[in-house]
């Protein structure tokens, strides 16, 4: 999320940080018309971003702690459960690949022994599959300036409208949200390639066009809140997170903040910039202490503050950068696509295969936009996104392949090329592309193994100990030599670490399949729910899914005794008459000790569960049973060993 900064809200110093930021714009334009931007070199980079995890492998807090631990590379994030670590440049030769699997290697062993002292632990993941809604409160947002005034610019520029998530897979999510932390629920790991001035052209619209097979081949995120949605569900969580589009203007078109983009480049990454600048209002604001046209002037060489800060708050899927380094200014392309983990080596060969087809690319393609639709190679990515290795891709030529074939056939052997052209050895070449190999013809993804470990799990314990079970798994073969996610064996629910870590919070086991009624429906529905689905208790809410109250077998036992042993057919009761109006609630993080001690405290036998006034679940004796029977049989097992 970049450096910390002291934000400045009012009118004035937003009018000022603009006038930096097109005097940034012209500075760079001058550079470029001048040729001083680096070439002759291609470097790359990477930066990895990463969750904490702790007690029930649930997100831990201990992020700043952490942090204090480990220093320099390491830098927070938006949320106290993640930290983020960045690789130096390399250049692009001989072993680069096997030095940075080598420092992530090392960076994330120091990050794991930096958090086990705090109690946690480190998962690679895109999406942590144990994650909930209410981790995402301001109290875990990071206490940095920067991520508090992100916040407040992003609500300000919705017009204080909730954040709306709707994501359909297998599953359909659907979410309010009242901040910025939805975004914290990604990690990637980004990977970066130099480019030179008269370059960037056609490298950045080849990188646009390999980004959606390269992606099919790298799903790692298929969770979000328990639901089975998209292969990479990364990349609709993301964009809708960070949304500023009000869904009061629908009649204009507006692009989204995190975008793909909506055509090729033609003259230079000016063009990327300009858009953006005139797109995108500004949202973080500070003083800039730069005049970058007197630093010209003086024969130095301007940071270009401003263009920098606006360009991290626009989220392209392949974003622009500029930066400076040994003393010289240079771009780079960042690839902010691909997901943490689930391994390093799955990451530096999803590296190896961007990077590579990106250079092998242009050799083999040249323009591409003279033979690839932009609209297709957007829809690609979505696809991608959505499907993984079952998507279709269209490809140059107007052609249509399945992604494992173009994979295959097309672009390994492309970027193999790529890369074999800047002098990687052979050995490098073979160890990384020949992951992405196996990946695809094995046909199991990050995404494929989740999945995969969960119906295997099906029908064993309860839905927040299959989660817990697969990203103990994740956690347990990342840092073993289970070799690269095609190897892993699937998750087993003794992973999980025992029942009672996944019964610390009634979200981890509430029922979330709620069978309700309107309290002006007949009396008569509800015997129907109680016995056709055999529960006893159906919950009533209003339209807008708020709790209203609450019918239990006990009240429907009652109406039956005073109408004589029957409803009739022709009984227009309704359930309002019923009904208990002020049930006794919890929220979802509410923990299961003081949710058990509520219900003996109030005689009551069910709990509905709500959250912003919004009916989510609800927990029963029944619920309890397993926790029960668990402290019996091990109380059974320690009498034995007497």
């Amino acid at each position: 999320m970049g450096q910390d900064l002291v934000p400045e809200q009012n009118p004035e110093a937003f009018r000022s940080f603009t006038r930096a930021l097109l005097r940034d714009l012209q500075a760079l334009e001058r550079m470029l018309e001048s040729g001083m931007i680096e070439s002759g070199i291609r470097r790359i980079g990477a930066e990895q971003e990463f969750f904490l995890v702790g007690r029930g492998w649930r997100p831990s807090s201990k992020g700043v702690e952490v942090l204090e631990r480990l220093g320099d590379p390491f830098t927070p994030e938006l949320a106290r459960f993640n930290l983020e670590v960045n690789l130096e440049p390399a250049v692009l030769e001989g072993d680069a690949f096997h030095r940075i699997e080598a420092r992530l290697l090392d960076l994330m062993a120091q990050a794991r022994q930096a958090a086990r002292a705090e109690g946690a632990d480190v998962c690679l993941t895109g999406i942590l599959p144990t994650l909930a809604k209410s981790d995402l409160t301001l109290d875990n947002i990071t206490p940095r300036a920067r991520y508090y005034a992100l916040n407040d610019a992003l609500n300000r520029m919705r017009g204080g409208e909730v954040y709306r998530l709707r994501i359909e897979g297998t599953d359909e999510l659907l979410v309010e949200h009242d901040s910025v932390m939805l975004e914290s629920c990604n990690t990637s790991a980004q990977v970066h390639l130099q480019v030179s001035a008269d370059e960037f052209v056609p490298f950045y619209n080849m990188a646009q066009a390999v980004t959606g097979p390269v992606l099919a081949g790298a799903v790692n995120s298929p969770l979000l809140f328990g639901k089975r949605l998209w292969a990479e569900t990364r990349i609709a969580l993301f964009q809708q997170s960070l949304d500023t589009r009000s869904g009061t203007l629908h009649l204009r078109e507006m692009s989204p903040r995190v975008r793909f983009g909506d055509r090729w480049i033609e003259d230079s990454v000016v063009d990327l910039f300009q858009e953006d600048i005139a797109r995108f209002r500004v949202l973080l604001a500070t003083q800039v202490d730069e005049d970058p046209l007197a630093v010209l002037d003086a024969g130095g060489i301007p940071r270009l503050k401003a263009l920098q800060l606006h360009n991290s708050t626009v989220y392209r899927w392949n974003r622009p950068c500029y930066g400076i380094s040994e003393g010289k200014p240079h771009l780079r392309i960042e690839n902010r696509v691909l997901p943490s983990g689930p391994t390093v080596l799955d990451e530096v060969a999803n590296a190896a295969f961007w990077i590579g087809a990106v250079i092998g690319g242009v050799e083999e393609y040249g323009d591409i936009t003279e033979v690839l639709d932009f609209d297709d190679a957007k829809s690609n990515c979505a696809a991608a996104a959505k499907l993984g290795l079952k998507a279709a891709m269209n490809w140059v030529g107007g052609r249509t392949v399945s992604a494992p074939d173009l994979i295959l056939g097309t672009l390994l052997p492309v970027a193999r090329r790529g890369l074999d052209k800047y002098g990687v050895r052979p050995s490098d070449i073979n160890r990384y592309l020949g992951v992405i190999q196996d990946r695809v013809e094995s046909g199991q993804t990050g995404a494929t193994w989740t999945l995969r470990s969960l119906a295997h799990m099906r029908g064993q314990g309860t839905r927040g100990e299959r989660l817990a079970a697969v990203t103990a798994a994740s956690v347990r073969l990342q840092h073993s030599d289970a070799g690269p996610i095609h190897q892993w064996p699937l998750a087993e629910l003794d992973e999980a670490g025992g029942w009672k870590m996944n019964y610390l919070r009634v979200e981890q086991y509430m029922t979330t399949h709620l069978f309700t009624v309107h309290e002006d429906e007949l009396v008569q529905m509800v015997a129907f729910l109680m016995d056709r689905k055999q529960i006893r208790h159906v919950l009533v809410e209003d339209d807008d899914h708020r709790l209203v109250g609450l019918v239990s077998y006990r009240s429907v036992l009652r109406l039956i005794s005073q109408s004589g042993g029957v409803i009739d057919d022709d009984d227009a009761r309704p359930v309002k008459l019923i009904m208990d109006r002020d049930p006794v609630t919890v929220a979802p993080e509410t923990p299961t000790l003081k949710a058990i001690e509520l219900m003996r405290d109030r005689r009551v036998s069910c709990l509905p569960v709500v959250d912003q006034g919004k009916l989510v679940g609800i927990v029963s004796e029944r619920d309890f049973m397993p926790i029960a029977y668990q402290l019996l049989e091990e109380r059974l097992q320690d009498e034995e060993g007497e």
